[in-house]
C-alpha cells in the first residue's frame, strides 16, 4: 500500500503529453507616473505575472514597500529605454503635465501609449485628452482605455473582476494587444472603434448614474405631488376653515401615506410602456417598425422604476410598523379606551374592520414579498442564472401578481370610504383613490391583451407574421396559386 501512495499518478510520458501550453510572450508594461493609479495597476499587472516597470521624476522621493518587490523604480528615461520597442505605455499621470514629457518624444517612438484619463467636464470642447495626446506624440500609438477602472477596482484581486474596460485606438495593432492585456488583467475588455469614440469614454466616468437620473425625477415629481395634495386637503384647508391643527402629520403621518401612493404608480409605470408597445404592434400590424423615441427610453428604463417602487414600499412598511411607537397613537388609544369605559362597552368588536384590516395587510405583506422577489431578480449576478423562461415568468408574471395584490391592498384598505360623502372632504378624493387609477387601467388592458382573439394575434406578429398593409412585399406581388406572382 505505502508503495502504492508512493507511486505517481500519472507517468512522465503522460505528464508531458497533456502538459498545459507555455504563456505567451508577453511584452513589459511601463507606468510613467507613481500615484494611486500608479501603485494600484502596478500591482494588478504584477499579480499577472507582467514584468511591470514605473519610470517617475524622483525614484528617491517613494518611499519603501509603496509598490510591490517585483516592480522596477527607475526615472522615466531609464524606464523606457530599458523597454522593448513594442512596449505598452501608460500615461498614469495628469493631462496638463503630457507636454513635459517632450523631452522623451524620441524615446517613445513606435509605443503603444495607453491615456487613462478623464475630461475635466462633461461637455468636451475640441479634441479630447488622448487626441492631444497624439498630436502631442504623432509617432507613438495612442490608445484610450482603462479610465473607466478605478483604483480600488484595480486592488480587488488578479483574476475576479468582470468590469467593462472601454478601448479605442486607430491602430489595430495596438489595440488589439491593450484589449489582450485588459482580458489578462480580468476584465472584460470592449473595443469602441477609433480614436474619435475617446471623447464618450472620457466623459463616462463623469456622469451620475445616467439611467437613473429620469426614473428618480419621476420619483421625486410623484411623491411631491401626493404630498402636496395630502398637505393641502388633510392639513392646510382644515385648518383655514375649521381651524383644526394637524402640522403634526408633516413628519410621518403624510410621508406614510405618499410613499405607497407613489409605490404604486411607479409600479403600474413599469408594465404600461409594454402595453404601450403591444399596443402599436396590433396597430401596425408588424415588429419591425421602430418604437418611438419616448417609448423606446420608457422600456429600457423599466427595471429603475421598479427598484425605485420597491424602495418607496419597503418605506411605507417601516414606517408603518413604526406608527404603535408614537407618542399620537399611544394617546389615540387611550381616548379610544376612556370614550370606551364611559359608554359602558365591555368588549368592543367590529367585524367588518377586523377583516378589512387583516386582509389588506395580508395584500400588503404579500405584495412586498413578490416586489422583494423582482428587486432581487432585477440584479444581475441573480438574473443571469436564470434562462429567459424564468426571468420572463418572474417579471411578467410575478411582476402582474405584485401590482393586482398592490392593488388590493389599496381597495381593502379603502374598503367602502369611496362611497361615502364624508371622505370627500373640500370636495377632494383621497390620495389612495388618485393613486389606484392607473394601476387599474393598466390591469384592465392587461386583461384585454389576454383575449384569444388579441393574444394570439399579437404572438403572430412576434413571431414575425406582417400584415399586407405593412410588408412592402405583399404590396407589391400577391402570391398565385400556381406559384407564379403578378403585380397588384
Amino acid at each position: 500500500m505505502a508503495d502504492d501512495m508512493t507511486a505517481p499518478l500519472l507517468s512522465d510520458s503522460e505528464v508531458s503529453a497533456n502538459a498545459l501550453p507555455s504563456c505567451p510572450f508577453r511584452p513589459t508594461v511601463v507606468i510613467l507616473g507613481s500615484g494611486d493609479f500608479s501603485r494600484s495597476l502596478a500591482v494588478r499587472l504584477v499579480g499577472c505575472g507582467v514584468r511591470t516597470v514605473v519610470g517617475t521624476r524622483c525614484v528617491n522621493r517613494i518611499p519603501l514597500g509603496l509598490f510591490p518587490d517585483a516592480v522596477e523604480l527607475k526615472s522615466q528615461e531609464e524606464a523606457l529605454a530599458a523597454s522593448q520597442v513594442e512596449c505598452v505605455v501608460f500615461m498614469a499621470l495628469f493631462p496638463e503635465h503630457y507636454s513635459s514629457l517632450l523631452r522623451l518624444q524620441s524615446a517613445l517612438v513606435g509605443k503603444v501609449l495607453v491615456d487613462v484619463s478623464n475630461a475635466a467636464e462633461i461637455n468636451i470642447r475640441g479634441a479630447s485628452n488622448a487626441e492631444r495626446l497624439a498630436e502631442l506624440f504623432p509617432h507613438s500609438l495612442v490608445v484610450k482605455g482603462f479610465n473607466t477602472v478605478s483604483a480600488w477596482d484595480l486592488q480587488t484581486g488578479a483574476h475576479d473582476g468582470s468590469k467593462q474596460v472601454l478601448i479605442c485606438g486607430d491602430n489595430t495593432k495596438a489595440k488589439r494587444k491593450v484589449l489582450q492585456l485588459a482580458q489578462d488583467m480580468g476584465f472584460h475588455s470592449v473595443d469602441m472603434g477609433g480614436l474619435s469614440a475617446s471623447r464618450n469614454i472620457e466623459v463616462a466616468p463623469l456622469r451620475l448614474f445616467p439611467s437613473w437620473s429620469r426614473p428618480i425625477l419621476v420619483t421625486f415629481l410623484l411623491f411631491l405631488f401626493f404630498y402636496g395634495y395630502g398637505f393641502l386637503r388633510g392639513i392646510l384647508l382644515p385648518f383655514l376653515a375649521q381651524g383644526h391643527n394637524f402640522f403634526y402629520r408633516l413628519a410621518l403621518d403624510l410621508v406614510n401615506e405618499s410613499l405607497p401612493a407613489v409605490a404604486l404608480v411607479m409600479l403600474a409605470l413599469v408594465y404600461l410602456p409594454g402595453l404601450f408597445a403591444a399596443l402599436l404592434q396590433l396597430w401596425r400590424g408588424t415588429k419591425y417598425r421602430r418604437f418611438p423615441t419616448w417609448l423606446d427610453s420608457w422600456l429600457q428604463c423599466r427595471k429603475e422604476l421598479g427598484l425605485l417602487s420597491f424602495t418607496c414600499a419597503a418605506l411605507h412598511g417601516i414606517l408603518s410598523i413604526c406608527l404603535p411607537l408614537r407618542k399620537v397613537t399611544q394617546y389615540k388609544l387611550i381616548n379610544t379606551a376612556y370614550k370606551q369605559v364611559k359608554a359602558g362597552v365591555e368588549e368592543p368588536w367590529d367585524e367588518v374592520g377586523v377583516w378589512r384590516s387583516d386582509l389588506y395587510l395580508s395584500c400588503g405583506v404579500l405584495g412586498l414579498g413578490v416586489l422583494s422577489l423582482l428587486a432581487i431578480t432585477s440584479l444581475p449576478s441573480v438574473g443571469n442564472s436564470l434562462n429567459w423562461r424564468e426571468f420572463t415568468f418572474v417579471q411578467s408574471g410575478l411582476g402582474y401578481s405584485a401590482l393586482m395584490l398592490a392593488i388590493m391592498h389599496t381597495l381593502f384598505f379603502g374598503w367602502d370610504f369611496a362611497f361615502h360623502i364624508e371622505a370627500y372632504s373640500f370636495y377632494m378624493p383621497p390620495s389612495y383613490l388618485i393613486a389606484v387609477a392607473l394601476p387599474c387601467t393598466v390591469l384592465v388592458c392587461r386583461c384585454f391583451l389576454l383575449l384569444p382573439c388579441i393574444s394570439n394575434r399579437l404572438a403572430r406578429i412576434r413571431h414575425g407574421w406582417e400584415s399586407r398593409n405593412s410588408c412592402p412585399v405583399l404590396q407589391r406581388h400577391q402570391v398565385v396559386a400556381n406559384g407564379t406572382s403578378q403585380d397588384v
